[in-house]
Order: structure tokens, then C-alpha cells, then sequence
């Protein structure tokens, strides 16, 4: 069934979007059990959970942090994350400059946005904001912002659902024609594929891979 759901998952996907599986909660075997099948790229939303994960697995995976990033965390995980997706302050930016000009190191992030407003409660900068965030981060020499994530509405809406996904490709058109960005990630495993109509090239899924 875990087979199939990954056939499905790659076919969707084709070479059009990277797959980054979401991981949280799941042992070290069952991560390796797509690792065997060649991925690389896996993320996790607590730092613990992510550190502890990194000790034991293959050198060579690529973790993603994709929570809600505290200050606090920024150095623990630095050393072991290969981006963060969640940024989402011009006060946490710089904070991860700090670290990682420490260790020497520079990190890729993605500005996250909360576009779909209905959700109260979420971390993510307003659509406003990105101009800010994104002049600023310009300046850092060690935080490289590559792109936006965003994440859908909590519905059965499939038309709300692409509405959302739209907002978050027009966003990254227009930053793209002022900044140097090519991710945008967005699309998990109940609405990855509307995210992939939408112009995603970016997906994170765990529930579908690893519960269906």
C-alpha cells in the first residue's frame, strides 16, 4: 500500500516539483524506507525531533525545517538543517544570520506567508509584508531566501483551496521579477495536486505516504 501511495505520489509530481516528505512522528525506519526508494529530502516541524533524527539516519539526507521556527532553536538545529521553510520575521532572519555566520555557514530559507486568512491562529508574514522581509534578508550574507511556502486552506473547498494556491503564485511571480527566488512550496497530502495546477514545484507530504 506505502508502494503504491508513492507511485502515485511520483507520477503526480513527474519532474515538475521536488517531493520533500514530511517525517514528524515517524521512526527512523519507516523515513529509511523512502530513502531506500532514493529521496533525499525530508522535513520535520520540532527541533528535537529533527536533531535526534539527523544523529542516527544517513549523512546525506537533506532536512528541511518546516514549523514554527522559536529564536531560541535557531542555533541548535542550524548545523543539521539544509533549509528552513518557515521564516517568517524580519527578527528571525536575523537571528539565523547570526548563527550562522557562527558556524559559517550559509542557509537557504523560504518566507512563509499565511494567505489563507480563515485559519486563525497560524505563523506566516501578510502578503504586505514580503517587500520588507525580502530587501532585508538582501542584505544578510548568510540567510540565501530562495523562495516562498504556504500552506492551503483547512477545507473540502476545492475552489477556495486553488483560490488560495493562486495567491500564493501570484506573490511569487511578482517577487520573482525583483529577487533572485525559484521554490515555491506549497501542496501537502490532502491538496498537493491542486497546489500542483497552481504552479507549486514544491510539495511536502507525509499522512498520504505513510497513513493512507
Amino acid at each position: 500500500m506505502i508502494r503504491d501511495h508513492y507511485d502515485t505520489v511520483k507520477q503526480n509530481t513527474g519532474t515538475s516539483a521536488v517531493l520533500c516528505i514530511v517525517s514528524k512522528h515517524r521512526t527512523p525506519e519507516e523515513i529509511l524506507s523512502y530513502y531506500e526508494q532514493g529521496e533525499r529530502i525530508f522535513a520535520e516541524n520540532r527541533a528535537e525531533e529533527l536533531i535526534s533524527k539527523a544523529e542516527v539516519l544517513p549523512a546525506d539526507i537533506q532536512w528541511h525545517f518546516i514549523g514554527h521556527l522559536q529564536r531560541n532553536k535557531v542555533r541548535k538545529i542550524l548545523p543539521y538543517v539544509s533549509m528552513i521553510q518557515s521564516l517568517d520575521s524580519i527578527a528571525l532572519a536575523d537571528v539565523i544570520e547570526k548563527e550562522a555566520a557562527r558556524i559559517g555557514k550559509v542557509i537557504p530559507v523560504l518566507a512563509e506567508f499565511h494567505l489563507a486568512l480563515e485559519d486563525t491562529g497560524k505563523s506566516g508574514l501578510d502578503a504586505s509584508e514580503a517587500d520588507a522581509l525580502f530587501a532585508h534578508c538582501e542584505k544578510l550574507e548568510h540567510v540565501r531566501i530562495e523562495g516562498i511556502m504556504a500552506m492551503g486552506p483547512h477545507t473540502d473547498d476545492k475552489a477556495r483551496i486553488r483560490e488560495v494556491f493562486t495567491q500564493g503564485r501570484e506573490l511569487f511571480d511578482t517577487l520573482h521579477q525583483t529577487y533572485d527566488i525559484h521554490i515555491l512550496s506549497m501542496g501537502m497530502s490532502d491538496d498537493y495536486t491542486e497546489a500542483l495546477a497552481c504552479g507549486s514545484n514544491m510539495v511536502r507530504i507525509g499522512t498520504y505516504l505513510f497513513e493512507k
